[in-house]
């Protein structure tokens, strides 16, 4: 019920072994296939790489449901370590970048320009209150002015 968006992806996600129940919403978990008929209370648990989210189910219908009616018919009981664990892996995944994966959006380089910049920024050095001011550019590393007699 709307926690795959076609049939064919949920049949194949019960066919990987994704898709668990538990019967009652007590007892040991067992792997649901397509064809496994629910009862009121039972309570399925979806495994979507890095989350396992779990619903109960509150009550049955025979036909398809409009996107605001799913909360008569099913509760999300997932964890919260689960619900922590996806921010984890929305915050970092601009960072993270697996290779391969191509340029990184138009939104992922304005957040990590403006991580970078808050990291590296000028009124940061200030702040700190150092009197050393930072290079201008790559060839002046800190202003350093040295003779030929500083090396004899």
């Amino acid at each position: 019920m709307r926690i795959f968006k076609t049939r064919t992806v949920s049949t194949d996600s019960c066919k990987k072994g994704r898709v668990m129940l538990r019967v009652g919403g007590e007892g040991p978990e067992v792997v649901a296939k397509p064809s496994r008929m629910i009862h009121v209370g039972d309570v399925v648990m979806v495994r979507k790489p890095p989350v396992t989210y779990s619903f109960r189910v509150k009550a049955l219908t025979e036909n398809r449901l409009g996107a605001r009616l799913v909360p008569e018919y099913m509760e999300n009981v997932t964890t919260r370590d689960q619900l922590d664990l996806l921010d984890v892996v929305k915050i970092s995944g601009f960072i993270d970048r697996r290779k391969g994966l191509g340029r990184p959006t138009k939104r992922e380089a304005r957040e990590l320009n403006r991580f970078t910049s808050d990291i590296y920024s000028d009124a940061d050095f200030a702040e700190s209150g150092d009197d050393m001011p930072l290079p201008s550019g790559p060839g002046d590393l800190w202003n350093l002015d040295f003779d030929e007699d500083d090396f004899r």
